[in-house]
């Protein structure tokens, strides 16, 4: 896949004018924030960023839907076409205005190695993404000087929550397992996909309240827009007891399939 030696630009949004360059850093606060991975003009489940967006929008008295709905159509057809992007659309507080970060994409991970420290989760608003940015990526800088690329957030009780940036999922026999809808967990697009995959494949789906000392030994996803599935091969430090990560021997044919599922962008 080609990938763009360019710098993100940030692309601001009216009714009048459209998307143009944002004048300034693109910072702020943001209220709603969605990103998808855009390869070859193909994305996985476009139109679900889509509802999520504009749903997440709504909940905190964002633009009239008849200007996101102007917006998203603009984003859409600004997105390249060629080469790897990791986009997103973003909602400022304040302001309220709509923003597109064109970004080229990072390399992609075929599997993860995760802190097992177990962190409290910081986030204010832990089923909207957006608010939380700044704070997850604390989280991840912290994990990165202990020999790992992402963190698990971990409830009070110690129940195990999502990643800092993706989903969490493992399989018990041959049940995919999640954290139960009640905790405070994002509404993963990707995740979501692969619930649906197995209900039509007729696998047990259960949602589940495990530590993390409970994953020991147990095969491990991170799911998320950018990396798809990512396998856990391996715990870095923690205080939580010594955690193994079991041989990866589903996630092959999983990741094929949900590699499967890009569309041209034109059909979202």
């Amino acid at each position: 896949m080609t990938r763009h030696a360019v710098l993100e630009e940030s692309l601001a949004w009216t009714p009048a004018r459209g998307l143009t360059p944002r004048c300034g850093d693109g910072g702020g606060r943001l209220l709603v924030a969605d990103s998808w991975l855009v390869r070859e003009g193909r994305v996985r489940g476009l139109e679900r960023h889509r509802e999520r967006f504009l749903r997440a929008c709504g909940e905190c008295s964002g633009p009239p839907l008849r200007r996101l709905l102007e917006f998203w159509r603009d984003a859409a057809a600004a997105l390249p076409r060629t080469g790897e992007w990791f986009p997103r659309v973003e909602l400022a507080a304040g302001s309220l205005e709509l923003r597109l970060l064109l970004r080229p994409a990072p390399p992609l991970e075929p599997d993860v190695r995760v802190w097992a420290a177990g962190q409290p989760d910081p986030r204010t608003r832990p089923r909207r993404k957006g608010p939380d940015l700044d704070a997850l990526a604390r989280v991840r800088r912290r994990a990165s000087e202990e020999g790992a690329s992402e963190a698990v957030l971990v409830a009070p009780s110690g129940a195990v929550l999502e990643a800092a940036t993706a989903s969490v999922v493992w399989w018990e026999g041959d049940a995919l397992c999640l954290p139960p809808p009640r905790l405070p967990v994002l509404p993963g697009v990707t995740v979501g996909l692969l619930q649906e995959r197995a209900h039509r494949l007729g696998i047990r789906v259960v949602h589940r309240e495990r530590a993390l000392a409970e994953l020991h030994d147990r095969e491990v996803w991170l799911v998320n827009a950018l990396h798809g599935i990512r396998p856990v091969t391996g715990w870095a430090g923690g205080t939580v007891g010594t955690v193994g990560s079991a041989p990866a021997v589903r996630a092959p044919e999983w990741r094929r399939w949900l590699e499967s599922l890009g569309e041209p962008i034109s059909r979202a």
